[in-house]
């Protein structure tokens, strides 16, 4: 599957930017889908992730609450909203896809082998 991401941009901190993320193939309703972000020099780290039916989500500590994933299955696309963004929140934001949602985690995002090319998402204080 190819996967593209899009929606990145400058944000103030408190404000709300949305990401998506489009995806070729014919397999995307059995696929899940997330979102790993990574900042200049620290680890990549887990974000979120949505299940192929949108009934199962998962977050990274960081940003529950605040962010939300979605999927419109008829669209090949996932989303994800992100509210009260915060300066911390700065990185670029890659979409992966896979069909274990286990594989969605700090330690298992070595194992997908699907990533879109990443957007930057800039927060100001």
């Amino acid at each position: 599957v190819q996967l593209q991401a899009s929606g990145g941009g400058l944000a103030q901190a408190g404000d709300s930017l949305r990401l998506s993320c489009s995806a070729s193939g014919d397999t995307f309703n059995e696929l899940a889908l997330g979102w790993f972000r990574q900042a200049p020099g620290k680890e990549r780290e887990f974000v979120a992730v949505i299940s192929g039916s949108g009934s199962t989500t998962f977050y990274g500590d960081s940003v529950k609450g605040r962010f939300t994933a979605s999927r419109d299955n008829a669209k090949n696309t996932i989303y994800l909203q992100m509210n009260s963004l915060k300066p911390e929140d700065t990185a670029v934001y890659y979409c992966a896809a896979n069909q274990h949602i286990a594989y969605f985690s700090d330690y298992g995002a070595k194992l997908i082998g699907s990533w879109g090319q990443g957007t930057l998402v800039t927060v100001s204080s």
